[in-house]
C-alpha cells in the first residue's frame, strides 16, 4: 500500500500525460512555453481569480507574495506555529519577524482567537509594525477565512492564503487560493494538485499585485528580460510541468471526490478510536493528509505498520520549537495547542486512488 499513490495516477493518465510531454518535446519551448499560460488560465478559471501566475514552487511563491506586499525589516507577519517550516521561512527571509499563533483545536488550522491576541500583544509592544496575516490551508481544509478576514480588516493587516494543502477545498461554494489579498500553492508531488517535480502558483484579483509577481519572478524584469526595473528573483514553471499538470488538473474534480469517499469511509471506522478530522459545516477538504490525533502515536503508528500501512506525522515540530526561531523566546506553554497536537497527531495514506481499506 502507498502513502500517495502517484503510480497509479501516472497508469491513469499516462497516454495523456505522454501526448502532452510529447508535445513540448516537438515545439522545443521549455521555459515559458505555451502549456504554463494555458494552465495559468485554466488555474484561473477553476479557482474563480483575475490573475494567475505560476512560478518555480511553492516557497517561492510565499517569497513572492512577501515581495509584493513589501514585507520588511522591523515588520511582524502573523502565521501558525503548527505548519512546515516555509510558512514562517519566507518571513525572515524578507527581514521580517514572524509572530507565531496557536491552532484551533478541531480543525488544526489558525486559531482566529488567538490571532487576535498575537496582534495586540505587538500593537502593546510598540516594537515590530504589524504588516500581515499568512494563514495555511492545512491538511485540505480551508482556514477559517470569514473571521481572519475580520481581523485582517480590523488591523489593517493584508491576508495570505496558503493553498499549498488546501487546493481544492472550499467555503461556501467559493474555492481555495481565492481567500485574502494574495493566495499560494504548491506543485510539489505529493500536494493535491502535484507536478512531477517543483512547481507553484501565486493566486489574486489585484491588477497591480499581478504586474509585480510577473516582473519579480523573472529578474524584476520590465519591457523584456534584459529590462530589468526592480529586483527580483529567477522562479518559473517548467514548460513540462505544466503540460503535466494540465492533464491533472482535468482530472481534479474526479480524484477530490474519491478523496472525500475514502476520508468519509475513514470517518466513519475510525470514529470513537481516535480523535478525527473536524470538516466545519459549509467547508469541503481537499484531503491532502487524512490525520488523526492519538494519546499513544507511536504504538498507533507501528500497529498500522505491522498491518501494512504506511503513516507519517505531519508535523511533529512547531515554528516556535524550530531552532531557527529559538531566539524568539517561545515555549510550549505560549502555544498549548498546537503543542499537544505536534504530539499527537499522524496522517494515514490518502490520494484519488485509494483500494478499499478495512480497519
Amino acid at each position: 500500500m502507498q502513502f500517495i499513490d502517484l503510480k497509479a495516477q501516472y497508469e491513469h493518465l499516462k497516454s495523456k500525460i505522454d501526448k502532452r510531454i510529447h508535445n513540448v518535446l516537438e515545439h522545443g519551448q521549455y521555459i515559458m512555453g505555451p502549456e504554463v499560460q494555458e494552465l495559468e488560465q485554466n488555474l484561473a478559471d477553476y479557482v474563480g481569480v483575475k490573475h494567475v501566475i505560476t512560478c518555480a514552487n511553492g516557497t517561492d511563491a510565499l517569497t513572492l507574495a512577501m515581495m509584493v506586499l513589501d514585507v520588511k525589516e522591523g515588520d511582524a507577519v502573523f502565521c501558525p506555529t503548527f505548519t512546515f517550516f516555509a510558512t514562517a521561512e519566507v518571513i525572515a527571509y524578507e527581514g521580517a519577524t514572524p509572530v507565531f499563533v496557536d491552532s484551533d483545536q478541531d480543525t488544526f488550522n489558525i486559531c482566529p482567537v488567538d490571532l487576535e491576541k498575537q496582534i495586540q500583544k505587538v500593537i502593546a509592544e510598540g516594537e515590530l509594525n504589524p504588516k500581515a496575516i499568512i494563514a495555511v490551508d492545512l491538511f485540505g481544509l480551508p482556514a477559517n477565512y470569514p473571521a481572519l478576514q475580520k481581523i485582517a480588516d480590523k488591523y489593517n493587516l493584508k491576508l495570505v492564503e496558503d493553498a499549498a494543502q488546501g487546493f481544492g477545498g472550499e467555503i461556501n461554494g467559493q474555492r481555495a487560493g481565492s481567500f485574502g489579498d494574495i493566495a499560494t500553492t504548491s506543485f510539489f508531488p505529493a500536494k493535491p494538485l502535484g507536478c512531477y517535480g517543483d512547481g507553484g502558483a501565486i493566486f489574486t484579483n489585484n491588477d497591480e499585485y499581478a504586474e509585480l509577481l510577473r516582473s519579480y519572478r523573472v529578474h524584476g524584469k520590465g519591457a523584456d528580460k534584459y529590462d530589468n526595473v526592480r529586483i527580483g528573483m529567477n522562479s518559473r514553471l517548467d514548460t513540462i510541468q505544466a503540460a503535466i499538470l494540465l492533464e491533472k488538473l482535468a482530472e481534479f474534480p474526479t480524484e477530490l471526490k474519491a478523496r472525500n469517499r475514502a476520508a468519509d469511509k475513514y470517518s466513519r471506522e475510525l470514529a470513537g478510536k481516535y480523535k478525527i478530522p473536524v470538516v466545519p459545516e459549509g467547508y469541503v477538504s481537499s484531503w491532502a493528509q487524512y490525520t488523526l490525533v492519538s494519546d499513544d502515536r507511536d504504538a498507533e503508528m507501528a500497529n498500522y505498520k505491522e498491518q501494512g500501512v504506511p503513516t507519517m506525522v505531519y508535523y511533529g515540530t512547531c515554528m516556535h520549537q524550530q531552532t531557527a526561531f529559538k531566539e524568539l523566546g517561545y515555549t510550549d506553554e505560549n502555544f498549548p495547542i498546537a503543542s499537544r497536537l505536534a504530539s499527537q497527531v499522524f496522517s494515514l495514506p490518502m490520494h484519488g486512488y485509494m483500494a478499499e481499506v478495512s480497519f
